[in-house]
């Protein structure tokens, strides 16, 4: 049973975060809402330890009673770091969630997760590691009306009507894309709040996800291959085991050192402008 305090009057009301109708394949998407005063209401921030994720954590924060991060053992060193940092600028705290897999390895070749990587319906580590985590606990929370806040930016409006198709029975909601913030928007927002973005960033992912993304390209990966050589060769030799690849089309022992491309660095302008956008 959920021992957190019921949330009623005293909680303000979500101006600026209103009802909003998506479109995915040419048909409408409604969305699922629920009255602010409802005393059954939780609201769920799903921390990533990315920026965005954390810059729309702090802009929605007034109306968050619970941050969870579902961390893997293959993430960056730093990542914990950020998430402490984070959770200090929250002013709430993060609650720590793991599976018992713990890492993409054990997920790809262990009990069902044998023989399958990655494909059209997503990285077999993904449901392993994250969405069964947050399914376990949603199975512990029926009593409550959910409302996920989720750091989809302006830009990914597409990802914001999949999270409202495929999980319908909750509230969505993206302050970035409400707000009009983009994800280099969201990177300014954070280095004016005076905190250090992850390293994985600084060496020139476009995102902080595990060390060896398997969702990664033939670009993400020749990087990996340089910046991370043992995790290439591990994530290589578990290829191999499992009888299938994270790219398609190629095994990574035979990946061409000189293909694929890599974006480039999110970076941002520090200035007055940034200054003004410190929150």
């Amino acid at each position: 049973m959920d021992t957190r305090n019921e949330i009623t009057t005293n909680k303000p009301t979500t101006l600026g975060f209103g009802v909003a109708t998506g479109c995915v394949d040419g048909l409408p998407t409604e969305r699922t809402t629920w009255h602010d005063n409802d005393p059954k209401l939780l609201t769920a921030a799903w921390f990533s330890a990315g920026v965005s994720s954390a810059v729309a954590v702090k802009k929605y924060i007034n109306y968050i009673d619970r941050i969870y991060y579902t961390n893997i053992d293959d993430q960056h060193p730093d990542s914990m770091r950020f998430v402490k940092d984070c959770e200090q600028w929250f002013g709430q705290p993060v609650e720590i969630m793991q599976s018992e897999l713990r890492n993409v390895e054990n997920a790809c070749t262990k009990r069902a997760g044998k023989g399958y990587i990655n494909g059209p319906k997503g990285a077999k580590c993904t449901s392993k590691l994250k969405r069964k985590v947050r399914m376990d606990w949603e199975r512990e929370h029926e009593e409550y009306h959910l409302r996920y806040v989720w750091g989809v930016d302006l830009y990914e409006k597409h990802r914001y009507d999949r999270l409202n198709i495929s999980m319908p029975a909750m509230e969505h909601v993206a302050p970035l894309i409400d707000l009009g913030i983009t994800k280099t928007t969201a990177h300014q927002i954070l280095r004016a709040s005076g905190i250090k973005r992850p390293a994985m960033y600084d060496l020139g992912y476009s995102n902080n996800n595990c060390v060896g993304c398997v969702k990664g390209g033939m670009g993400y990966w020749n990087k990996i291959r340089i910046d991370f050589p043992e995790v290439f060769k591990a994530r290589a030799e578990m290829e191999r085991r499992v009888g299938h690849s994270c790219i398609n089309g190629v095994f990574l022992d035979e990946l061409d050192p000189d293909r694929g491309r890599n974006s480039p660095m999110i970076m941002d302008d520090c200035g007055i402008f940034c200054e003004l956008m410190a929150v």
